[in-house]
């Protein structure tokens, strides 16, 4: 019988495996030519005899790890919550509720195929494959699968609802219809600062340097500092605010859920649809496309891996460009950070 595998050695010196039947190439990564002849037989022989195979792989595995044959997807989402910290920490319990995994939550991870991860995407939303696809890799990291269950390319394609910037004129009627003082005043700087609704609820007092007109804080979510010059308008916001300690003393308490919740319902009211509190970074990213701000400064403001600094400066925003004579008699020279 012709066997599946053929080995062969390159000019490196490294053994690789051919399969003959896809043509494809796996490289052994071992000079080593006694364990490259072991691994060939056990390929081979894994084609043959599949079931005695996977018997024979979990008596390895137990070896290095007794918990291999009952390590179950329940077992890896109660682990990787433990990995997590404030609002991701809650992202995850949440996400892990998540009926479509009742489907995979007992089943031991040596005894998945493809098709039980595929179902449970099939059956969830874009939440569901992007957990699961985190999920799979921290087993990967962990060593707690041997290999991919599902190819990082055979994944479904993520596909998230298109988002849009809330406009001017909708921004305009949410805080002329607000009657809470605390909740236009955060609605304002959502519109000044483009910053996360997180970020901005717990906004403190302290975080002012009234002498130099700055704001500085450290992004909850990538823990990196952010210092944004004020301008007058956002200073008259800021000045009917408390004092001292928290300057949303209800709204820096509440659940981010919950502030998305009353913003949806002051939406609602208003016949305003497709936008949430995310939408303000939105706007704020097209707004600076369109008046020139530099990219590099609008990532500092909103952060490097914001998806709004993406959108805005490729393609969303439409910039009506000035003529050049036009362009140097505004010109306003920005400051350059030294080089280090």
């Amino acid at each position: 019988m012709k066997l599946r595998y053929r080995l062969f050695r390159r000019s490196s010196g490294i053994f690789f495996l051919e399969d003959r039947a896809t043509k494809q190439q796996e490289s052994l990564r071992t000079r080593i030519k006694e364990a490259a002849i072991r691994i060939f037989h056990a390929k081979n022989e894994a084609y043959l005899q599949p079931a005695i195979s996977l018997q024979i792989a979990r008596g390895y595995l137990m070896a290095s790890d007794p918990l291999t044959v009952k390590r179950t997807w329940q077992h890896v989402m109660d682990e990787i919550v433990k990995t997590k910290h404030g609002p991701t920490r809650v992202r995850w319990e949440t996400a892990i509720k998540d009926k479509a995994f009742d489907a995979i939550r007992e089943l031991v991870l040596l005894e998945t195929q493809a098709e039980h991860l595929l179902t449970a995407v099939e059956r969830g939303t874009v939440s569901t494959n992007v957990h699961l696809r985190k999920l799979h890799n921290f087993c990967l990291d962990m060593n707690w699968l041997p290999w991919p269950i599902i190819p990082k390319r055979q994944w479904p394609a993520v596909k998230f609802k298109e988002k849009r910037a809330i406009t001017f004129a909708e921004h305009n009627a949410i805080i002329t219809w607000e009657k809470n003082p605390e909740r236009k005043a955060f609605y304002k700087l959502c519109w000044h600062l483009g910053g996360s609704q997180g970020d901005v609820a717990n906004l403190r007092a302290d975080d002012v340097d009234w002498e130099n007109k700055t704001i500085s804080f450290f992004r909850r979510k990538t823990g990196t500092p952010v210092i944004i010059h004020l301008s007058e308008s956002v200073m008259e916001i800021l000045e009917d605010l408390p004092a001292e300690g928290s300057l949303f003393p209800y709204l820096a308490k509440v659940r981010a859920g919950d502030r998305a919740t009353e913003f949806k319902q002051r939406c609602r009211g208003l016949g305003i649809e497709g936008v949430s509190l995310h939408s303000y970074r939105y706007a704020w990213a097209e707004r600076a496309k369109v008046a020139g701000y530099p990219e590099r400064y609008a990532q500092e403001a909103l952060g490097h891996n914001s998806k709004a600094i993406h959108r805005a400066y490729a393609k969303k925003a439409q910039v009506k460009l000035p003529s050049l004579e036009e362009y140097e008699r505004k010109i306003v020279t920005l400051p350059v950070a030294a080089s280090q």
